[in-house]
């Protein structure tokens, strides 16, 4: 089986093999057969080590696919079902998940697949990223990860649902319930970035303001809702056209710098809302003064996979697709092969698209 490897964390490339093997699934297991599978930063922050992983690893983790084994005791999923793959599914029965109604938040899954070697190379076991290894022609996950859609979905908008779309689309109505008529800026416009933009455009903000460094980033940002888009030192300039000065109601910040998370809680007026959706280093920080805490009542608050329940959000994001108010399509800039891996890696880096889709 073909699959795209990271032999060590901290390797720039990936290697493309053609020698890898994925169990038959076990007793609350399904095997899928990967059709789409999307290339997100939190694949590249694997290979960096931002994101902790062991290696070596399958990377991808956004994917959609056709079931093609389930394992004993599964019985509301079959051969032949279409599913997105839930990297960090529910397990229905934790306190996260049940006493206090944030399955988004349930490890209990995600943390015992993140540490099984579900592939094997010859004698060598191979992890899957979070869980998922999506970067594969097959894959296992448990049954409560795949998430059962409709036939005639199209895998690439389907995989993209898997993290991108939900994680962003969901920042902003479920982490942040952005309300009708409020103002909104979004720090970094890649896949994420972009559907935060239509999640706030969905909840039906009056201002959308885009800010990146790369203008034809800006330019994108636009063309799925932002009213403004500019580069950071024009920020201000734009806040005391639209604010009066005084801040937006929601900013959000989707690239995992410190700086940009800074520059996101200042952005917001007195009692706004920061949401923090990149993903940052572990190690690093940024800094809030005591005062400034108490005197503002701005609230900072982090967004995990868009506040989201997969076993229902999933649907609603499609049911938004179908009825025109998400532009999926359009966020796919090129669909490639598996042996361009590393020219789409070096491509998101540079922030030359919004997402890459992969079709195995």
């Amino acid at each position: 089986m073909r699959g795209a490897l990271l032999h060590n964390t901290g390797d720039e490339t990936l290697e493309v093999v053609d020698d890898l093997s994925v169990a038959d699934p076990g007793p609350g297991q399904v095997k899928i057969q990967i059709e789409a599978t999307g290339v997100c930063h939190s694949d590249l922050h694997a290979m960096t080590g931002s994101l902790p992983q062991p290696a070596p690893v399958v990377l991808g983790h956004e994917g959609a696919g056709v079931i093609t084994a389930v394992g004993a005791g599964v019985d509301n999923l079959a051969e032949g079902d279409h599913v997105i793959v839930a990297w960090s599914p529910p397990c229905g029965k934790c306190s996260m998940c049940v006493d206090h109604k944030s399955p988004h938040l349930c490890v209990m899954l995600q943390f015992e697949w993140a540490v099984q070697q579900k592939f094997q190379r010859g004698d060598v076991g191979v992890f899957g990223m979070a869980g998922a290894g999506t970067w594969a022609r097959e894959t296992i996950m448990p049954w409560q990860g795949a998430i059962k859609i409709d036939d005639d979905i199209p895998f690439d908008v389907a995989s993209l649902v898997g993290c991108a779309v939900m994680t962003g689309v969901g920042a902003a109505i479920n982490t942040a319930k952005v309300t009708p008529g409020s103002s909104v800026v979004v720090f970094g416009c890649g896949g994420v970035g972009i559907s935060v933009i239509q999640g706030a455009r969905v909840c039906g903000a009056a201002e959308i303001v885009a800010v990146d460094l790369v203008d034809d980033k800006l330019d994108t940002a636009k063309k799925f809702g932002a009213t403004h888009a500019v580069k950071p030192d024009d920020l201000a300039a734009r806040s005391a056209e639209l604010t009066g000065s005084a801040g937006f109601d929601y900013a959000f910040e989707a690239i995992g710098s410190p700086v940009t998370m800074r520059a996101a809680y200042d952005a917001i007026r007195r009692g706004g809302m920061a949401v923090i959706v990149g993903v940052g280093r572990a190690e690093q920080t940024f800094e809030l003064s005591a005062f400034e805490m108490f005197y503002s009542e701005k609230t900072l608050v982090g967004s995990y996979y868009g506040s989201t329940d997969v076993r229902s959000d999933f649907a609603r994001i499609i049911r938004l697709w179908r009825a025109g108010k998400l532009d999926l399509e359009a966020m796919v800039t090129r669909t490639i092969a598996l042996e361009d891996i590393n020219e789409a890696l070096g491509a998101m880096e540079r922030g030359e698209v919004v997402r890459q889709v992969i079709t195995l």
